[in-house]
């Protein structure tokens, strides 16, 4: 296949550009979605009397993440039909499995002399929660956000395989009609905008980290 350097300035300045907001809804709906389900559940799982079913819990969110999001997809598709329905939901099982585990390592590892010297301070177990395992859990947290961003932004591509569009639209047109300059149009904005949540989520671990933390 040849390149054609004028085709690939059209689809970068005028192909590629008016999926990118269909991108970003295909990454920021299933991860505000994972995010709901999975921090609260790491959270409860490393409270004393809901710990026994961390293993059974985990289990089901591994198993998410090695399930292929087309496999997901394909399962689903009867139900969902075409479109943005089925794709968001291959994605937010895919993102769950970072953000719960990244949470129990991140509680889980907070130093039981601190959670002491708390409740000698008076502190409740939820007030210990909050005002100390949490915030010292914040990297570890948005560590495991930033895996699942960063994986959804490229997992996203397969949703144009059911109708979900998004940049893919652009890939999988470059693939069909032999086209470089489209794939690597699309390539080149799902890689600017893995960059940008990356950075924007690095952001905002550093407005919310302890500020002994912040180095």
């Amino acid at each position: 296949m040849s390149f054609d350097p004028g085709l690939f300035m059209k689809a970068m300045s005028h192909q590629a550009p008016p999926y990118i907001l269909e991108h970003l809804n295909l990454v920021l709906i299933p991860m505000g979605i994972a995010i709901l389900i999975a921090l609260p559940t790491g959270i409860v799982i490393t409270r004393p009397g809901y710990r026994h079913l961390s293993p059974r819990i985990m289990a089901v969110f591994n198993a998410g993440q090695t399930i292929p999001p087309l496999a997901v997809i394909a399962i689903f598709f009867p139900f969902l039909g075409l479109g943005y329905g089925p794709a968001i939901l291959a994605l937010t099982i895919y993102a769950l499995m970072p953000i719960a585990r990244n949470t129990i390592t991140g509680i889980s590892t907070v130093p039981e002399d601190i959670k002491e010297a708390a409740r000698g301070m008076g502190m409740t177990s939820w007030q210990v929660l909050r005002r100390v395992e949490l915030p010292l859990s914040v990297p570890a947290i948005m560590s495991g956000i930033k895996t699942s961003a960063v994986l959804t932004v490229s997992t996203a591509v397969l949703a144009a395989l059911v109708g979900g569009k998004g940049m893919g639209a652009i890939i999988f047109a470059g693939i069909n009609f032999f086209q470089p300059e489209l794939i690597l149009a699309g390539t080149i904005y799902i890689g600017a905008m893995a960059v940008f949540i990356e950075r924007f989520i690095v952001l905002m671990e550093w407005l919310l980290s302890p500020a002994h933390l912040k180095g």
